[in-house]
């Protein structure tokens, strides 16, 4: 076992790596260009719902009030009829990058944090690097990626989303586990 005291610069050093990767990746690659497609005439559509004043939160159309309504004749002629939608209402006006950005920052932070703690409580210092990297890397990448595929089960969030995505989360994990492995205390 490793003291998680022991751990602050791999901590610190894997999270500003995949705040880095990840800035290349959605900057410089294009990998993430088309994750959302232009619905036709968004001006017309956005007109249509403006009026709803809808306020931030998650929506789902058409929606059951319990589940003997998702069983009533009117509740399937709603999901006949269409459209279904699985939709998040932000916030009007320009979205500001930097508290967007710092929150990814404690996110890659804290899953740094959890990947420490977890390969420290497997392993003593002077561990081989491999085994540093398996227990830090698999545990980032359940981390950044674990939840992704439930967004594609339950909401019809694109599967091509979802696995660029994960491949996103691979590379973060790749990266956490690295710095660890290079970091660990001898």
């Amino acid at each position: 076992m490793t003291g998680l005291h022991a751990l602050w610069l791999p901590m610190v050093l894997s999270a500003v790596a995949v705040f880095f990767a990840s800035s290349v990746i959605h900057m410089l690659t294009g990998l993430h260009k088309n994750d959302f497609r232009t619905p036709p005439n968004q001006d017309g559509l956005a007109d249509a719902l403006r009026v709803f004043n809808l306020p931030p939160g998650d929506y789902m159309i058409p929606r059951p009030s319990s589940m003997q309504d998702m069983g009533s004749a009117e509740f399937k002629a709603k999901a006949e009829r269409g459209p279904k939608l699985v939709f998040t209402v932000m916030p009007n006006g320009f979205t500001p990058m930097g508290p967007l950005l710092a929150k990814w920052f404690v996110y890659s932070l804290i899953v740094s944090l959890f990947a420490g703690y977890v390969a420290s409580r497997a392993l003593p210092a002077g561990a081989a690097y491999l085994h540093v990297f398996r227990f830090a890397g698999v545990t980032a990448f359940l981390a950044y990626a674990g939840a992704l595929p439930q967004a594609a089960i339950w909401y019809s969030k694109s599967w091509g989303t979802t696995i660029r995505s994960t491949i996103d989360a691979l590379i973060y994990a790749g990266l956490t586990a690295g710095v660890y492995g290079w970091l660990w205390p001898r």
